[in-house]
């Protein structure tokens, strides 16, 4: 019985790598080893370079960060707005743009819920609500939803707005990591959920049996 009732601004929306090791992308060689529990990131990486070996590593940041600094690995994959929410800014060793890597649907936006039917909670909550975040962070949902994904489908979606015009942009993984397939959209903003929809029909063509949505 809730809903998504507000939006907040995105904060940045791009991963990030804390390292004890190595401080340049161009280092990610063949012996260095994330530490990272996204599948995403993992074959993400991997197209850096394939030989990149990711051990699956949990817990809140502050935990990841301890768990780095024991030695078990030379770096770790996060997200660039939680690092910087909790002030661990100065520990990036540096920073993929979103072409680089694209980021996970929604990532850097805060959603707010409430109880569907407390309309006073709801109207208070427009006050606070972006509706660039809104709209973007729905296209991604509706890109996602499309494929049949969850957390757990190695899949990116961004989206962001120019001059009244949205862009989508997506990339799909199949199921054995091998292949990746990419899709951009550009339309008007007031039509997010055909954007959405349009990406996704477009990975699922594009990746065919290679990818069974769940």
């Amino acid at each position: 019985e809730l809903i998504i009732a507000a939006y907040l601004k995105r904060n940045d929306p791009c991963d990030v790598i804390i390292s004890n090791k190595f401080f340049d992308i161009n280092k990610l060689n063949k012996n260095i080893v994330i530490g990272s529990s996204s599948r995403r990131r993992e074959l993400q990486l991997k197209l850096f370079n394939k030989n990149i070996s990711i051990i699956n590593i949990r817990g809140n940041i502050d935990t990841r960060i301890k768990k780095l600094d024991e030695g078990n690995m030379d770096g770790i994959v996060l997200a660039a707005a939680g690092v910087k929410s909790l002030d661990y800014e100065k520990k990036i060793n540096f920073s993929f743009n979103v072409d680089e890597m694209l980021p996970a649907v929604g990532q850097g936006i805060i959603a707010v819920q409430c109880r569907k039917d407390d309309d006073n909670i709801q109207n208070l909550l427009k006050n606070i609500n972006n509706d660039d975040s809104y709209i973007c962070a729905k296209a991604e949902r509706e890109m996602l939803k499309f494929i049949g994904g969850d957390c757990h489908t190695a899949v990116g979606g961004f989206a962001n707005i120019e001059n009244d015009k949205l862009k989508l942009k997506a990339q799909l993984f199949s199921d054995d990591g091998i292949k990746n397939f990419r899709v951009e959209e550009i339309g008007n903003k007031k039509n997010f959920i055909e954007i959405g929809k349009k990406v996704g029909a477009k990975l699922l063509k594009l990746a065919g049996e290679e990818f069974l949505s769940k």
